[in-house]
């Protein structure tokens, strides 16, 4: 007769070792109604990624236009020039000292610069060349009269003494370029609202087609559920938070590279502060920071991706169930 030796019973992981004890299965762990790694669930966190990229790229390009915008409209607001031409009959240099009097007389006026001959030719340079004879070009003098903050300037008077005593001047309040300024701030606000609904759209038509796809492929676990009584908020649910996870990956990766992005930018303009060529990119390209209002509409733009995407998810997934039923 063979005997058995130790080594060779296996021990159950129910097994407690007692005589009579009783066996109890391990719970087994829950798993979900939809899978969590698939490749439709990457694909989807990956366009829910670009799209939250490219928004959160558009809000803070908004930002950053509004931002040079109002500075510009506030460096060219705090400024006016007067522009004297030469008139036959008339000593130009003169015209020039009665245009200075008269523009520091003037209430809401702090200071008031002459441009000298050699200054103003200066300024044609960069469209008639340089090493030209400009002597008996009839070029203009230019006045810059910077105005007092916090103060009204009185234009109108200005213009009308300037008009009397010195008619071949010419005032510039500059407020043609500052509405221009704020109709191209406002038209970047409109562009980027529209952008922001592009991305919503095509956000929405993924995530319907993702959801879509996805209960096709478990459409015999949801008719399981249906038998065994769950109801359609409950297999709803399981979809939301579902896609509510991926919306919330992909945003968050999508944003957090718009984050960093924008805060490489910032980095480099503190690097070239001060030199020629931070100066010419400040001149051209404005304020390169979002600040804090750009920050907290990216983190915004997170969140409501995420918001978009499960609630998508959830109308697709109500519908979907109507036709099952």
């Amino acid at each position: 007769m063979s005997t058995i030796e130790p080594a060779d019973v296996v021990a159950e992981p129910w097994d407690t070792g007692a005589p009579g004890a009783a066996r109890v299965l391990p719970k087994p762990a829950p798993t979900p109604i939809v899978p969590g790694g698939s490749i439709a669930g990457r694909s989807l966190a990956a366009v829910v990624a670009i799209m939250t990229f490219l928004a959160a790229l558009t809000a803070g390009a908004v930002f950053m236009m509004v931002a040079s915008a109002s500075d510009w409209q506030s460096a060219v607001g705090r400024e006016m020039t007067i522009q004297v031409r030469p008139v036959a009959g008339h000593d130009i240099e003169a015209d020039v000292r009665t245009a200075v009097a008269v523009a520091r007389g003037t209430a809401g006026v702090a200071d008031v610069r002459a441009y000298t001959r050699e200054e103003s030719e200066k300024l044609v340079e960069p469209w008639l060349g340089s090493g030209l004879a400009l002597d008996e070009l009839p070029i203009p003098r230019m006045i810059v009269v910077k105005l007092a903050s916090g103060t009204t300037p009185d234009i109108a008077g200005l213009r009308s003494m300037l008009a009397t005593r010195v008619p071949a001047a010419i005032l510039d309040d500059h407020r043609g370029w500052i509405d221009r300024m704020r109709d191209v701030a406002e038209a970047a606000i409109v562009l980027g609202i529209g952008i922001l609904a592009l991305v919503v759209v095509v956000t929405v038509l993924s995530v319907t087609f993702a959801t879509r796809g996805t209960m096709a492929t478990n459409r015999p676990i949801i008719e399981v559920l249906h038998y065994v009584g769950a109801t359609d908020g409950f297999v709803a649910s399981q979809f939301q938070r579902h896609f509510l996870v991926l919306g919330l990956k992909g945003g968050a990766i999508g944003g957090g590279a718009a984050l960093l992005l924008f805060a490489m930018l910032t980095a480099v303009k503190a690097w070239l502060a001060g030199s020629s060529g931070g100066e010419e990119a400040e001149a051209l390209f404005g304020s390169l920071s979002v600040g804090l209002g750009g920050n907290l509409a990216i983190l915004v733009l997170i969140v409501l991706m995420a918001a978009v995407t499960a609630l998508t998810s959830r109308r697709t997934v109500n519908q979907t169930l109507r036709s099952i039923d």
